[in-house]
């Protein structure tokens, strides 16, 4: 034990950092999924129902209304005016906080027609309004945190958080006719308590509200850039607002449950993707981007063993997380599940995009995934039902990373010398055993001993060759170290 806090204590600030904030983000979404089960039972199918469909018209207008300020602009910002951060953060707080009271301004002069446009009470859109702000406070506040290296206090104000607000929102509920507004407000309640000193530390140390430079540098970065993150947005979003449009608020609830309970498999690519990140792109500045391959490929495996365990456990699952009139849920888990294995794989991609600053491929692959998933839902959702969104969100997540896929493979011939970093017909290899393997898996639902026997048989082809994959592992991670 000693010798293990030591060799922590030798690590590098930036490591330990990044071990805390991953820790962080564990505990932050596990502590919600812990709590599921019991929102499900004190909250009808159709009080769920519009609590999803809440979240997901906020996560749309939180960007038109504060278009993502807090997103790479200001990290990047912390950094080019690194002389200046107290001043500049100061003066992006004035800047989402005008924006917020611009659109919140427009909001009341016609807010019967936005209520109706939105199917959400006025009680509601005030409250999305203020958590617009709060959000947007606490998001400056966590990102001069990360910059800086200061994980402890990022660490327990995030958990103190994590803990009190679903007590709060449970509390709220149970006392309330209105079960689904009486969450909204018990969140914003929260959130204001917690993080809204922040603001007024911020004004305070920075002693700015309006500044020409940040302002007119931060607009002119993320304007350029809301059409991504609104279609990224839309993509992961769209279904539960057209399934409460088109079929009902229960139907809603049941598939929200379902797309959370898929959801869980994202913290593993959150975990790959922030471990990963900096070898990739040290690799990519360094144009030695075929050692990319054997990392890659690992993780596709990883990430899609992980997925088809969920899959496998999705009746279980949902009997855990929800009573009787979820159980339809189960239906919808395997291709949701199976469109974290692409949201994974596109990331991979991606990042040569990034890296090069080809923005506007990157901003078309996102365009298209959503009016393609806006258009399928709307055709396949009318005709099969809700549990069609699922599907229709695989088929899209498909076409996103073929999408990125393919634009990696112009960057790298206009950028990388026309040398590419993965094999076609390798990631195939990995990706169409996964879909055929997850559909099996979805059709021995109602035929427990076969599912289970499938499981139980591929845990013994793993042990009895254990030898075989640990050397392959070895394998892989000597490639690495040698790249």
């Amino acid at each position: 034990m000693n010798k293990a806090i030591e060799k922590y204590r030798l690590l590098p600030v930036q490591v330990r950092a990044s071990l805390w904030f991953l820790v962080c983000s564990f505990l932050q979404k596990g502590i919600s999924m812990i709590t599921t089960p019991i929102f499900t039972r004190i909250m009808s199918p159709e009080d769920f129902g519009e609590f999803g469909v809440f979240n997901s018209w906020y996560g749309i207008i939180a960007i038109i209304v504060a278009l993502g300020l807090t997103g790479g602009v200001h990290t990047q910002g912390l950094v080019k005016y690194e002389n200046e951060g107290p001043i500049f953060t100061s003066s992006l707080q004035g800047l989402s906080l005008t924006l917020v009271a611009f659109w919140f301004a427009i909001y009341l002069l016609f807010k019967d027609f936005w209520n109706s446009l939105f199917s959400l009470s006025s009680e509601q859109m005030i409250s999305m309004f203020i958590l617009i702000w709060i959000t947007a406070v606490f998001g400056f506040w966590a990102n001069e945190q990360r910059v800086h290296y200061s994980y402890q206090s990022l660490v327990v104000v995030t958990l103190i958080s994590s803990v009190i607000k679903p007590a709060v929102e449970i509390i709220f509920v149970m006392s309330a006719a209105d079960k689904a507004t009486a969450r909204i407000i018990g969140w914003v309640i929260c959130d204001i308590v917690m993080f809204g000193w922040v603001f007024f530390a911020h004004l305070f140390k920075g002693k700015i509200y309006f500044s020409k430079k940040f302002w007119t540098y931060a607009l002119a970065f993320n304007i350029p850039l809301v059409p991504h993150y609104l279609s990224q947005t839309v993509l992961n979003s769209a279904d539960r607002i057209m399934i409460q449009r088109m079929v009902g608020d229960g139907e809603a609830g049941i598939y929200n449950l379902a797309y959370s309970v898929s959801l869980i498999m994202t913290l593993f690519n959150v975990a790959l993707t922030q471990t990963l990140n900096p070898w990739m792109y040290q690799k990519i500045k360094e144009k030695r981007i075929t050692s990319l391959a054997p990392v890659a490929y690992t993780t596709l495996i990883i990430v899609a063993v992980v997925n088809l365990l969920l899959i496998v456990m999705a009746p279980e699952a949902v009997a855990i997380f929800a009573p009787k009139e979820y159980y339809d849920a189960i239906w919808v888990i395997p291709p949701v599940a199976m469109s974290v294995y692409f949201m994974y794989s596109y990331d991979l991609f991606a990042k040569f995009a990034f890296y090069y600053e080809k923005t506007g491929i990157i901003m078309m692959a996102s365009i298209i995934g959503a009016i393609l998933n806006v258009a399928l839902n709307y055709i396949f959702i009318g005709k099969f039902g809700y549990m069609a969104a699922g599907y229709t969100t695989l088929v899209c997540f498909i076409i996103y990373a073929v999408a990125h896929y393919t634009f990696m493979r112009k960057v790298c011939r206009d950028c990388c010398e026309e040398k590419y970093p993965y094999s076609t017909s390798i990631i195939l290899k990995i990706t169409i055993p996964f879909l055929v393997a997850g559909f099996i898996l979805m059709a021995t639902y109602n035929y427990i001993y076969i599912r289970y026997g499938i499981v139980i048989l591929t845990f013994i082809v793993a042990f009895v060759f254990r030898k075989k994959i640990i050397e392959i592992v070895k394998g892989i991670i000597n490639i690495r170290k040698r790249n």
